[in-house]
């Protein structure tokens, strides 16, 4: 797979408001998700709003970390949920039983905390 597999919370929520714009109307599940979509992708969620742009250079930064280029489905879900400490970094690998040593994952917490402050 490559990155442009992976779509994020605000290229999600996009789509669907062009998607209302062009149709006039959602289906139900259209509009659920537009709605996960615009509070996954705002401040809400986590402190801070998140961008289309943020996550693809996050997810092309995080695929350089050789332990994490081999799955390409970790790195997208670390630059969507954009973690800020171990406790988060490990929580996410723990679902591909990925383990890392301290340097990687404080690697992985400094591209999420450089990337934050580009929103």
């Amino acid at each position: 797979m490559t990155n442009e597999d992976y779509s994020d919370y605000a290229l999600v929520r996009d789509a669907l408001i062009e998607t209302q714009k062009r149709r006039g109307f959602l289906t139900y599940e259209q509009k659920m998700a537009l709605q996960h979509a615009e509070w996954s992708a705002s401040d809400q969620r986590n402190g801070y709003k998140t961008e289309s742009k943020v996550f693809q250079e996050m997810l092309k930064l995080l695929l350089e970390i050789e332990s994490i280029s081999k799955y390409p489905e970790i790195a997208a879900k670390l630059a969507e949920v954009m973690p800020l400490n171990n406790d988060e970094v490990r929580a996410i690998l723990a679902s591909r039983r990925i383990s890392l040593d301290t340097s990687e994952i404080e690697m992985i917490l400094e591209i999420v905390k450089q990337n934050i402050g580009a929103v």
